[in-house]
This record gives C-alpha cells, structure tokens and sequence, in this order.
C-alpha cells in the first residue's frame, strides 16, 4: 500500500491533477491488476448477502415505495436496463440501483467496516450491478468493479473521519462506487476522475439521518449515493467535468465540511499491480441491527442462559455497559437522545439504541429482524422498566481497541457490570461478534448460504432459491448478458405491484 498526503492547498497553489485524491482513486480504479481467489470467494458471499437482506425487505414500506419509483423510470434508449430485486420487471440502471440499494439497506443486516469512520460497503453492488446488466458486461467485470468499490470505501474509511463533523457516511460511498462502475466499464482515468469529483460533490450530507428520530431516509441514504454515482459516471462519460480540486481546494470538501483548511489525511492506496483485498477486512451481520450491537447481542444471549435472573427488572438494579467512544456516543446514552429509550420509537431509532438491543437479547436470549422490533416487543411492560435501567460509558481502552489498526486487537464491544438488587455484581466482556472473522463462530460459505436460506423462505421458491444460488457461486463464468441470472425473483402472490404508492411520475 501507499499512503497518500491529503491536504487543503490554497487556489495560487494549483494542485496537479496528478496529486489529487480523486485523480489516485482514479488510478486505483484502472489498475488491470488480477484478484485473488479469495477476493472473488468473498464477493460471491456479499452478493449473497445482499440479495438475502433484500429479499426479508420487499415488502417494507420504503422498499415499496422506492420499486414503484423504479418502475416509474423504465429504459427507452441504450442499454437493456437494469432488474430489480423480487419482480421481472426492469427499469434504467440508475433507478434499479436505488431501489436495490433501499432493500440491501432496510434491515440493517449487510456487511460492514468500521475505522476512522462507518461503512457498509456492500452497499456498491446494486449500483455496480445494474450498470453492469444495463450495459451487457460480463461476471469477470462485474467483480473486478465490486473489488474496487469496496478497496476505495475501506480505505477512505480507515483515513478521513466524517461523523465527528457531522457528515454522513455516504460521502465516502459515492466515489467508492464511482470508481467501481469505473473499472467495470473500463473507463480512462480522466472520465473517472471527474466522475469520482461528482459523485462526492452530490453524495456529502449531514448525520441528522441518524439522530434523534431516525427515518426512512436512513435506509435510502446509501441508494441515493450509488444512484448519483450512476449518474456522476454518465455525465463524466458525456464529457462534464466535476469541481477541481474536489477534496483539497481551499472551498472543497476538506476545508469546509471536514476537518478545516489546516486539516491533512494519509489515505492508503494499493500501488499500481498490488491485489484490491479490501473486502476481506470487512465483516457482515448475524443480526439485523447496528454493527456495533452485534457483539452485544451476542453477550446478550449468553448471559439470558448464563444468568436468567437478569432478565427480569426486579432483579436489577442498574445495567452498565462501557465501551468504545463511537459506540457511546452514536447508539449509546452518550448521544443524548430520548428516543433511544421511547417504546414507540421507530424501528430504525430502535436499531440504533444499544440500550433497547441489550435489553430484549438479554430477555429473549435470542434477536430475530422483525419480532424484536415489533411495537407489542417494544412496549412490553418488563423491557421497558429493563431498558431504562441500561446506560453506556466510553471506556478509554475500548475505544483504543475500536481504532487500533491491529486486526488481531481491534475490538467493537466492551464489558458489562449487571448489578443486582441484592448487592450482586455479574460481569462478563466480548471484544467482537460471533460471526466475526475473530468470533467464536466466523461466517463462511454456510453461513451466508443458511442466511440467505432462511430469509428467503416464505418469500422465494425454493426451485429460485437453488436457481439463484448456482448462478452467484459461478459469478465469473457469466458472460455478456447473462448477469440477469443474479436477480431473486419472489414467489407468486408475495409482491403487488399495483399496491405501490402513487407519487409524482
């Protein structure tokens, strides 16, 4: 890898092109280099991820909406457009990625990597995905875009830090997916250069998304960035340029949005002929939750067996979780939000509490995606009185370990101290997820396989599910227009299309 100086230049300075940001992620992006096999093992496992995310969404309201917004946009000039998950219907890339990236997105229940800021970076493969159905490309370009998509989100994420100014995490999801669709494409580094400029200049947004009363939006957030990638690269294509320098003028990104005129990054590329194995420093979710509750569900479940008498308010008299700073601060007590303790908080203000998280994983020793967000599971009288005895602290050696660039250390959970009403003190720690890499029960193959499996049932045939499945696992023999094959299509009866809500098109 080679780090690269970030930093604000002044406009007398005229910063060549060839050291901007964007001009390396560029070059990133056109390096022919081959990948491993495990690389491709582990893309085949993320397409399978998220079609399993999506398929437990396709009748979730904002999934609803956003098909019916597809569909609305049906292709009338080049290319054969794009699928759209659960339907055989089509529709033009950019809006197939949109409502893709909503049913990946919904659940909370993809891949993820954390560092100097929050990812999910399987949330390239819808846009990278429809534009390789649209424009007839093979499997082989379709991973090598993916690759590329998830080497530029991991390392802007292990480099610049949006959240502590407030900027949600999409801004470095527009031109990871720029630069994917890029390499798909086979496009010159000049066109992806200006698409990656407009891609962030159009994806940068603030983390209100996230806070308080948490929205639909936090589900379309990332399909927005991968739709104006697919129109960042189509207008980079027709020869549009973007702002220059994107990143580093004295009016960019960096100076007013992030950490200021004086601000400098060392961002880390892969040099030119080096692999793209990114992805494999990513992780994705046993649970439908936020990353940084997994671990905690987790401990959860083993306490609820350990130690049932937890699990009944009267027997406790508070609950102490401490932890790293970001998991304190963002779905702990840290942000000072009341919502995170409301009953009748939405599902996606529940997502984000680790305080509601703890509570109904300790009760229920287990966490199903649709039951333990339920408004009756919500509202139970004896969680509630649970909940509120459930507060976070950061812990300085947690957040240490949550930043540390160690994989073997870097940790995303913390320890507990449950103290009784009769004076009793349990306590227990997890530093990582089960399903992590470095948990107690890593995913492989099976797991996104039996993932996939269970949330597909009820929902897909089983003749689609085997159909579906055999086509992912020989991804890189797909050849020009044959990528069709890696849409799920619903069982008979389980979407309507005409129940989609009407809007302005």
């Amino acid at each position: 890898m080679i780090t690269h100086d970030v930093r604000v230049h002044r406009s007398e300075e005229n910063i060549a092109r060839e050291d901007q940001l964007a001009w390396k992620i560029a070059e990133t992006a056109v390096d022919p280099v081959a990948l491993d096999g495990e690389v491709v093992d582990m893309i085949i496992n993320r397409i399978i991820d998220n079609a399993a995310v999506a398929v437990a969404s396709l009748n979730r309201a904002p999934i609803v909406a956003a098909r019916a917004q597809a569909l609305d946009h049906p292709v009338t000039r080049h290319g054969s457009g794009a699928t759209v998950f659960g339907i055989e219907e089509k529709s033009s890339p950019e809006w197939a990625a949109w409502a893709n990236g909503v049913a990946v997105r919904e659940l909370d229940y993809h891949d993820t990597f954390l560092a100097a800021d929050y990812s999910h970076p399987g949330d390239n493969i819808p846009a990278i995905l429809a534009v390789a159905q649209h424009s007839g490309r093979t499997g082989a370009d379709l991973v090598r875009g993916i690759a590329t998509g998830y080497e530029i989100q991991v390392n802007l994420v292990k480099a610049i830090c949006l959240h502590k100014h407030k900027i949600d995490h999409v801004a470095h999801l527009g031109p990871s997916a720029a630069a994917g669709i890029g390499t798909l494409l086979g496009l010159d580094r000049e066109t992806i250069f200006q698409a990656v400029g407009q891609a962030l200049h159009t994806t940068t947004a603030t983390r209100q998304s996230r806070k308080g009363e948490i929205s639909t939006w936090k589900a379309h957030a990332p399909a927005f960035a991968g739709k104006m990638a697919v129109e960042a690269v189509d207008r980079a294509m027709r020869g549009q340029t973007s702002p220059v320098p994107i990143y580093e003028g004295e009016d960019g990104v960096i100076a007013w949005m992030l950490d200021g005129p004086q601000a400098a990054y060392e961002v880390p590329l892969p040099e030119a002929g080096e692999p793209k194995r990114a992805i494999l420093d990513t992780y994705t979710k046993e649970h439908s939750a936020e990353y940084q509750a997994q671990a905690w569900i987790d401990l959860a479940r083993k306490l609820h067996g350990e130690h049932p008498e937890v699990t009944d308010p009267q027997n406790v008299e508070k609950v102490l979780i401490k932890t790293s700073h970001h998991t304190h601060y963002v779905i702990g007590s840290g942000a000072n939000d009341p919502q995170k303790y409301d009953p009748t908080a939405s599902r996606e203000t529940l997502d984000h509490s680790i305080p509601y998280i703890f509570t109904v994983a300790l009760q229920d020793g287990a966490w199903h995606h649709v039951d333990s967000y339920a408004p009756e599971r919500a509202g139970r009288e004896d969680t509630v009185a649970l909940w509120h005895k459930v507060i976070t602290e950061e812990d300085p050696e947690w957040t240490r370990r949550y930043h540390s660039l160690d994989i073997s250390e870097k940790a995303f959970g913390g320890s507990v101290e449950i103290t009784l009403t009769d004076g009793t003190v349990i306590t227990d720690e997890i530093a990582v997820a089960d399903a992590h890499p470095l948990g107690a029960r890593p995913f492989a193959r099976e797991q996104y396989v039996h993932k996939f499996r269970t949330l597909a049932e009820g929902v897909v045939d089983e003749a689609e599910i085997d159909r579906f499945l055999a086509a992912v696992e020989r991804v890189t023999e797909l050849g020009t227009g044959e990528l069709d094959q890696l849409n799920i299509r619903a069982a008979a009866g389980v979407i309507d299309l005409a129940a989609g809500p009407k809007g302005l098109f």
